[in-house]
């Protein structure tokens, strides 16, 4: 793991420096958006409203809209100026019960390591926490913006919680909490008796994503049967710099891969792309030496000197090109 973040947990007169991680991961599979004809790439570009032209990065600002086609710009400068605790405290306000955390309101986890010498306060803070089973309430900056957060223990390692503020959550509106209805008892019975023949321990590992598995599965058969597109890649202009050596071995290895070679080298792996080219380009050559050689048709006896007397002087010029391409050039 890469840590993404770096700074210190902060209470009482304790500063225990620490590294930040992100603690999950989506699992889902991923596609681009690409032409079906020939698997070329969707490129968006990111153009103004108003004049129409391409914008870089560098020209973009944020804006707030007023409404009634009014807009405020707001600049880095804007941003600067917010009263933004420091970006490198995770500040505790208080310790609570965990039972007092509405699941709603939890966001995104993210592992705590100790760094440098921090390891004896930060053992000493997991400890604490265990002991007293409540949960730590901070309030931490991260990328530009303040959020509230848990810290709690979970495998020995201190856990961080970023939690949605009390406003960001809906109150539900539906028109059946106003309806009287009556439930009666054997209905209630009923149904605590079928809650009851489930119930059981949650074991998470007992869970799998069959949509993903599905599809994994659908894409693998499609490589096994070498139904795998390779678009034709966009020639980029050069660089005001370039390295000749590095280019040249870049352009052979782009060679290689086009006719489903391995890489000079031989340690890489043939991509499914590869693969389907290479056992193409083996039966086409299987296909070809199993053919048996068509023999051409004979010639009438008129025709055969016609033919040599025409190819006399064709095998002079090609005799002089061939004279011509030998020779060899002078290095500058």
């Amino acid at each position: 793991m890469r840590a993404i973040w770096k700074g210190a947990v902060s209470f009482g007169l304790v500063s225990i420096a620490v590294k930040l991680y992100s603690a999950t991961e989506e699992k889902d599979i991923r596609f681009h958006q690409v032409h079906r004809a020939d698997g070329g790439r969707i490129r968006y570009k990111r153009t103004c409203q108003v004049c129409g032209e391409e914008v870089s990065y560098d020209d973009i600002a944020k804006g707030y809209d007023l409404g009634g086609g009014e807009m405020v710009i707001l600049t880095d400068e804007d941003f600067a100026e917010l009263p933004l605790s420091t970006s490198h405290a995770i500040d505790v306000l208080e310790f609570v019960p965990a039972e007092q955390v509405d699941p709603i309101l939890y966001n995104k986890a993210y592992f705590l390591e100790p760094e440098g010498t921090a390891t004896k306060p930060y053992l000493l803070l997991r400890n604490a926490l265990t002991d007293s089973e409540r949960v730590a309430i901070v309030k931490v900056a991260l990328r530009q913006r303040e959020q509230l957060a848990t810290l709690r223990v979970r495998d020995g390692v201190l856990l961080l919680n970023t939690m949605l503020w009390p406003d960001e959550i809906r109150k539900p509106d539906f028109g059946f909490l106003d309806e009287d209805l009556k439930i009666r008892p054997p209905e209630l019975a009923m149904a605590t008796s079928l809650i009851d023949s489930m119930a059981g321990d949650f074991h998470p590992d007992e869970f799998t994503d069959d949509y993903r598995a599905a599809l994994q599965e659908v894409i693998d058969a499609k490589v096994e049967g070498r139904e795998v597109v390779q678009p034709e890649e966009a020639e980029e202009a050069p660089a005001a710099a370039v390295d000749l050596m590095a280019a040249l071995k870049a352009s052979v290895e782009r060679a290689r891969a086009a006719r489903g070679e391995a890489p000079a080298g031989g340690g890489a792996e043939p991509t499914p792309i590869s693969s389907a080219r290479s056992a193409q380009k083996k039966a086409a050559e299987k296909k070809a030496a199993k053919a048996p050689a068509k023999k051409a048709p004979a010639k009438k006896p008129a025709e055969k000197k016609t033919t040599a007397k025409k190819a006399q002087p064709a095998k002079k010029t090609a005799e002089k090109k061939t004279t011509k391409k030998a020779t060899p050039r002078k290095s500058a």
